[in-house]
């Protein structure tokens, strides 16, 4: 706890922190708000493929014109201003200590991670579809380097990945762990045709606020949450469900009643996995207590002593008092990324890092797929992500959802099926497909013997 303290001391030496920002989006844009206001923390430079739109996100935020109105990325060193590019390669000067790749394309959050580490540059990597695609192999080629890999704090899997660790270094077993959403089984099937009904607003006012509806569509549809959930578990160790995530609902009240095992009462088919509840019934009302922007860890008084303790000081149980929860209402989002900006480049220590290939979100098909359609990947109209353990991914050959965009059916899929890479024109030249196939088949001998 003394982030703060450190990042105020490189302020008064005059030498902030340097960081380079891919992606000047959504999540781009929150975390840039905030660096604005930390004397420890200097963006020298942002890349984008539209400079224009970032600059209007900047001014939206609260930017003035003249903190971006750098020439070049010396003028913005020199001066303490940012330069505005569509020129990603200039973030990997070696003056810039940390990279925050927040582009959200799971091929480009790879190749920009990629560069990055040879440039022994600290990576945050926003973009969880790239971390999930490959990330237990980036993180182990950045340890290799010297440089650290690390998730995105205030996004809610390394936000899940702080809880866990924290209980277990307690000593108390995680059972459970992950956030809340809203979801219903027929969201699996939405479109970004479809999507805005969902969420109670017409197409007409989604567009006047700005609305991506493939990226609102993947929220929905159970990818996010899936890709989310692969990742907590290469992090933390903890499993995916066998057959995807079961989407419970579930109040906090509930949480340690719901999230323990099956052969006491709970879902869980064992100790220690990952599960995402959600903030509706299956009839559609609403979950009273739902946890839907927040995130949750659910632990085990293993002792009569620390049953009796957990009782003493209130600490919310199942009525046997063996199993706890604790949860956190909401999530920042990127206002909370300097976090992870501190925490790689002064304490050298991840805020959360894929350390082993545990969990995939595999490519499923929303409705009967042609052969010689394109897919249109994550949140689009064809397929969604499915959270299923590696073990079973690598024994099906199955076509992650980082691969799904772009890509030509070679064969005819069913509605519900996980496609396979074999099902699809992979171009194997592409650093996403080569990292992906290398991360294979290094887990393939370990998952085996598991």
């Amino acid at each position: 706890m003394n982030l703060s303290r450190l990042l105020a001391a490189r302020a008064a030496a005059g030498r902030p922190v340097t960081v380079g920002v891919i992606g000047a989006g959504k999540f781009g844009a929150m975390f840039l708000a905030m660096a604005a206001r930390s004397p420890g923390i200097h963006v020298a430079v942002i890349a984008d493929l539209a400079p224009a739109r970032a600059r209007e996100n900047l001014t939206r935020i609260g930017w003035e014109a003249e903190r971006s109105a750098a020439t070049s990325l010396d003028h913005a060193l020199a001066g303490g201003a940012t330069f505005v590019t569509d020129n990603a390669a200039l973030v990997n000067d070696p003056r810039i200590e940390v990279v925050v790749e927040s582009t959200g394309n799971p091929a480009a959050g790879i190749r920009h991670a990629l560069a990055a580490i040879a440039a022994r540059q600290h990576v945050v990597m926003v973009n969880v579809e790239a971390d999930v695609l490959a990330g237990p192999l980036l993180a182990a080629k950045a340890t290799q380097a010297g440089v650290v890999y690390s998730m995105a704090y205030g996004d809610q899997p390394a936000l899940v990945c702080e809880m866990v660790d924290t209980i277990r270094a307690m000593g108390l077993p995680v059972i459970a762990a992950g956030k809340g959403t809203k979801y219903l089984p027929v969201f699996h099937a939405s479109t970004p045709e479809t999507v805005w009904g969902h969420y109670g607003l017409t197409p007409e006012q989604a567009k006047a606020g700005g609305m991506n509806p493939q990226m609102f569509n993947s929220f929905l549809d159970g990818t996010k949450s899936s890709i989310e959930m692969a990742a907590i578990a290469n992090a933390t160790g903890l499993l995916p469900p066998e057959d995807g995530l079961a989407f419970p609902p579930c109040g906090v009240q509930d949480l340690p009643h719901i999230l323990r095992p099956r052969a006491e009462g709970g879902i869980l088919p064992q100790k220690g996995m990952v599960e995402v509840i959600s903030s509706l019934e299956r009839d559609s009302r609403q979950v009273v207590g739902d946890l839907r922007w927040g995130v949750y860890a659910v632990f085990e008084g293993e002792t009569d002593y620390i049953r009796r303790c957990f009782s003493e000081y209130g600490v919310h149980t199942d009525s046997t008092g063996h199993y706890a929860a604790l949860w956190r209402p909401y999530h920042l989002i990127g206002l909370e990324l300097a976090v992870s900006v501190a925490s790689v480049a002064l304490r050298r220590e991840p805020t959360g890092m894929s350390e082993a290939w545990r969990g995939d979100a595999v490519a499923t098909a929303k409705r009967a797929l042609k052969a010689g359609e394109i897919l249109d990947g994550e949140g689009g109209a064809m397929v969604w992500g499915k959270c299923i353990p590696a073990a079973r991914s690598l024994a099906a050959g199955a076509l992650p959802i980082g691969l799904a965009h772009g890509v030509k059916l070679l064969r005819d899929i069913p509605e519900g099926a996980v496609l396979r890479q074999a099902d699809v024109a992979l171009d194997a030249a592409q650093d996403a497909v080569r990292l992906r196939h290398e991360m294979e088949s290094q887990a393939r001998p370990l998952l085996a013997a598991e």
